[in-house]
């Protein structure tokens, strides 16, 4: 294994995991939704909101509302501000670099947040505003939405390397037995693979239960130095390593990698750790094959081993290989921005072992991903995270 050049995120921790439960539709704003977000880390931490001064804010339909005005909506006062436009990716983005401000000593406490509303008309909202060059691209042919351009991807990704949507469906299926542990999750029924099979088409092959069901809600997480969390008794997890890679391998006339290849030995290297190491793993989910597209980026497996690699793994809490242990954006729902965080939130809960029905066994090491800003035929934007609990 390589040697990292990177500097470590030495003693700068992750703390407080927050979700704020989902609701199907919303009449309330995203700002209520992102304020919510911020009194849990308030509460949950012990402190005031004088003392966050950081802030960190990812959010599709606050509307004109970036971090700068919520300050003095929530009386925040802060030194250091960011607001990361960067749909799924958005978590790791502002993990990285919340960090490296605390570690600079540029914010003593940064509050990391994402929080979407859901109106009747929003998804179309988003839909319509999302890309220019989506619209452009593709609206005069009558398509629009991320679902017509997975199911190209798909297509593709099917045809190139032989995965069935059985396959797929494995991963549906084992989310959806996750989720039935989780109170958060919106999806409480049971999934078989017969009903995942016989499922509505949307844009095939991309069937009913392959897409996301979008939502309200929000998640939130701090970022502090190990000093700063020990003073305030916070169980805290170490930032083993984070990647992050944009518009990666664009000569590629259809996506059948992300970013993640680009960098995943460096993720390693810098964290110290090998695939095999990890207990756990939370991929970014807005489709099946984007996770199982992961396994092979990630490291698990070859590319074009993703089918087998799923085919010879039990995806499940108690499984061989736990991924997307809240049952991921396929069956907790995506609460628009709120769903680039629900994979690292869940991971912080799982190595602080706060995950409670949902808590995989003796886990301490693990890893979170992030994947957004789908164009009119790619995700631009990919990340991933290591992270480690106490006395790792």
């Amino acid at each position: 294994m390589q040697n990292s050049i990177r500097t470590p995120y030495d003693r700068v921790v992750m703390a407080v995991p927050v979700t704020i439960p989902y609701t199907r539709y919303s009449i309330e704003s995203a700002q209520w939704w992102i304020g919510r977000a911020l009194k849990s880390l308030v509460d949950g931490a012990g402190i005031t909101p004088r003392d966050i001064d950081g802030f960190c804010v990812s959010s599709f339909t606050a509307g004109l509302d970036s971090g700068i005005s919520l300050t003095q909506h929530f009386g925040l006062c802060v030194r250091w501000i960011d607001t990361i436009p960067l749909g799924g990716a958005s978590a790791i983005a502002a993990l990285r670099k919340a960090a490296r401000a605390v570690q600079a000593g540029d914010a003593r406490i940064v509050a990391c947040v994402a929080g979407d509303t859901n109106h009747v008309d929003s998804f179309r909202y988003t839909l319509e505003n999302f890309s220019r060059f989506n619209q452009d691209a593709v609206y005069p042919y009558g398509a629009g939405g991320a679902n017509a351009s997975f199911a190209l991807i798909a297509r593709n990704y099917m045809r190139t390397f032989g995965a069935r949507r059985e396959d797929f469906g494995k991963i549906a299926v084992a989310q959806r037995s996750n989720a039935l542990r989780n109170p958060h999750a919106l999806m409480k029924a049971p999934l078989t693979i017969e009903q995942y099979m016989s499922a509505r088409p949307i844009a095939d092959p991309i069937h009913l239960f392959d897409c996301v069901m979008p939502c309200a809600g929000a998640e939130a997480f701090l970022v502090m130095s190990e000093d700063v969390a020990a003073s305030l008794n916070l169980p805290a997890a170490k930032i083993l390593s984070t990647i992050e890679r944009h518009n990666a391998f664009s000569d590629d006339p259809v996506q059948v990698r992300g970013g993640w290849a680009m960098d995943v030995d460096e993720l390693y290297a810098m964290a110290g750790v090998k695939p095999d190491d990890l207990d756990f793993v939370q991929t970014y989910d807005d489709y099946p094959v984007i996770s199982m597209m992961q396994f092979e980026d990630l490291g698990f497996c070859r590319k074009g081993e993703g089918p087998d690699f799923v085919r010879q793994h039990d995806l499940t809490i108690d499984g061989s290989f736990p991924h997307n242990t809240s049952g991921g954006q396929l069956s907790v729902g995506q609460a628009g921005a709120g769903g680039a965080y629900l994979g690292v939130v869940e991971a912080l809960r799982q190595v602080l072992g706060q995950a409670g029905p949902t808590q995989v066994r003796d886990a301490r090491i693990g890893l979170a991903s992030g994947f957004g800003m789908i164009n009119y035929d790619r995700g631009l934007a990919s990340g991933a995270a290591i992270l480690a609990g106490p006395g790792s």
